[in-house]
């Protein structure tokens, strides 16, 4: 079941309204815990699979820029635009998530209802919906945490033989210990991401200040630029830099455990900020 769609929730870090400077700062660590982990290890592939050798462009000047950019413009319009200034608004009675959202379209009757959609065919949606969430649940986990793990091998090649056996261990320590519900996961895990957070970011600076001229990307004119140039295989590419933006409907599906404001919070001062400083230090 999309786990945004619980009801009323038990979790501490889920109980509004907020009404204090600590309960905030819990909230913004919980999402930071429950809410961003995909976003922020998407930093591990999502630019290194654009270089890719079998489907990827090559690693020119013009080709770093331009994918820089449709990775910049992508967390914008997809994240801050799409989720936080849009989809977001619309919970039902506070709760995200499919089967909230199906909710919310099945309470309007006639012309008010979405498209004039019959009863039946808005329940298909939703099944529709459910279904590609609980198939990326089974996906995104397996490729973050082998991600991370196979840089084991760049280290030391000879631990190769252990990436599959130690990631197969770690997810189910993860999935063995998520049955403890958002609040606990997210004091454990929140902390971990903070940490996370910060290292991703320290990580790309050095290499921003050594070269400048990637800050260029910001301009959405460099990712006009490298369809005009790729044409065909730049839209194949684009299949890569959509990585960068993968769990972000946690951000809805996760509404109704944290709200809107602290998810927002962490975003703005937080995950967009380093994020986009370890993916400029790629490139």
């Amino acid at each position: 079941m999309d786990k945004g769609t619980v009801g009323q929730t038990t979790d501490p870090l889920a109980s509004p309204p907020i009404a204090t400077k600590e309960t905030l700062s819990a909230l913004v660590i919980g999402a930071l815990g429950v809410v961003y982990g995909d976003i922020g290890t998407s930093v591990l592939y999502a630019f290194r699979e654009c270089f890719n050798p079998q489907h990827g462009v090559a690693p020119t000047d013009a080709n770093v820029l331009g994918v820089l950019s449709l990775i910049f413009w992508a967390l914008i319009l997809v994240v801050t635009v799409k989720y936080l200034s849009v989809v977001m608004r619309a919970d039902n009675e506070g709760e995200g998530g499919i089967f909230a959202l199906m909710a919310r379209a099945l309470s309007h009757e006639g012309p008010k209802r979405p498209l004039m959609m019959s009863r039946n065919t808005l329940v298909l949606l939703g099944l529709c919906g459910t279904a590609l969430f609980a198939a990326n649940g089974i996906i995104t986990p397996s490729i973050s945490v082998l991600s991370a793990v196979e840089g084991l091998q760049v280290a030391a090649p000879d631990l190769e033989r252990f990436v599959l056996p130690l990631t197969m261990g770690i997810l189910a320590a993860i999935f063995f210990v998520q049955r403890r519900g958002s609040a606990i996961i997210g004091s454990w895990c929140g902390p971990i991401m903070l940490f996370w957070f910060a290292c991703i970011a320290a990580l790309g600076i050095p290499w921003i200040v050594r070269e400048p001229t990637v800050l260029m990307a910001v301009s959405p004119l460099y990712a006009v630029d490298f369809f005009v140039q790729n044409q065909l295989h730049g839209l194949i590419v684009l299949s890569a830099v959509v990585l960068c933006v993968t769990g972000c409907e946690a951000l809805y599906a996760d509404l109704g455990h944290f709200g809107r404001r602290p998810i927002a919070i962490a975003w703005h001062t937080l995950v967009f900020p380093c994020v986009l400083l370890n993916y400029f230090g790629q490139g």
